[in-house]
């Protein structure tokens, strides 16, 4: 079974096959938050930093940190801010950028093996990523478009996954440390978008070997209730063969379908996890109270 073994300074976290789901939070991200981004790109992380310690708190194994910010300079803010949240957690993380000079800061800044993200299948950034996967040691998350933009035909998804894997293991990256992202349409515009990624994540699975994630909140774009459609989405495709996902670790909806679906799957060994988080603990009290009534009911007999 194929394990992608992830690290900080101090910990290690595996994403793989048996293991329990790898939840990367998805908070540290200036897209669509206008008072993030502006404070990012004057240098002020104190959000950062909240959003980390809430994350964690919540539950996430991992956090993926992204610093895309239009005229900002991405590479010095992503290094920064990398650099912060490892001074605050022991997490593994995702480094998540589209410019390659950025990517390359952060993993300059990195201690640990992270996880890059993202290479697609486009020639220029195979070539201009898959490089820096092999230089610095990392894991490189492999999202299944190409030039052609996103099909709509998992089975061209599926070639275009195949094609990163193989790219790869041309620069001695082993498949180990691919983790591919089958794409999630949202299914309020595509039907059949949550059966073509089940499908999709057991061929890779299967065929490939290779570990999976996604950004699970696209699945529920544009619909109503989208943390409950979020979690019911992520159960589904961890019993279908996904082993992390990219997701806000802060919606408890999520959370706890993803706890479940730990314990179905038998990698909640004893139901451990679940029974810290939910069993109630006993009033103050009522054990004693239970043994004297059941002595008076004894009495009274």
């Amino acid at each position: 079974m194929t394990d992608t073994v992830l690290s900080s300074a101090n910990a290690e976290v595996k994403i793989g096959f048996g293991r329990p789901f790898v939840i990367i939070g998805e908070r540290i991200n200036p897209t669509g938050r206008k008072i993030l981004a502006e404070e990012m790109k004057t240098g002020d992380y104190s959000r950062v930093e909240s959003d980390a310690r809430a994350q964690i708190a919540a539950g996430a194994d991992m956090l993926d940190v992204n610093a895309g910010i239009p005229l900002a300079d991405e590479p010095r803010i992503l290094a920064e801010s990398i650099r912060l949240v490892q001074s605050i957690t022991d997490a593994p993380l995702s480094i998540d950028s589209s410019i390659v000079a950025a990517l390359e800061a952060g993993l300059e800044a990195y201690e640990g093996k992270p996880l890059l993200n993202s290479v697609t299948g486009e020639e220029e950034r195979l070539e201009s990523v898959l490089p820096l996967v092999k230089k610095y040691g990392a894991a490189v998350v492999a999202i299944s478009n190409d030039e052609a933009g996103i099909s709509e035909n998992p089975d061209e998804r599926f070639a275009v996954a195949k094609k990163i894997v193989e790219r790869a293991a041309d620069h001695g990256i082993h498949y180990s440390n691919v983790v591919v992202d089958p794409l999630v349409m949202p299914v309020g515009a595509v039907n059949s978008a949550g059966r073509q990624v089940l499908d999709l994540v057991k061929r890779l699975r299967e065929e490939l070997k290779v570990n999976t994630t996604c950004g699970a909140s696209n699945f529920s774009f544009g619909i109503p209730n989208r943390k409950g459609m979020d979690g019911v989405f992520l159960s589904m495709a961890i019993a279908a063969g996904m082993t992390s996902a990219i997701t806000n670790p802060l919606h408890e909806e999520v959370m706890q379908s993803v706890m479940g679906a730990n314990v179905v799957t038998g990698n909640d060994a004893n139901c451990a996890k679940w029974l810290k988080k939910y069993r109630q603990p006993a009033e103050e009290g009522a054990a004693r109270g239970g043994r004297e009534g059941r002595r008076r009911r004894r009495a009274r007999e």
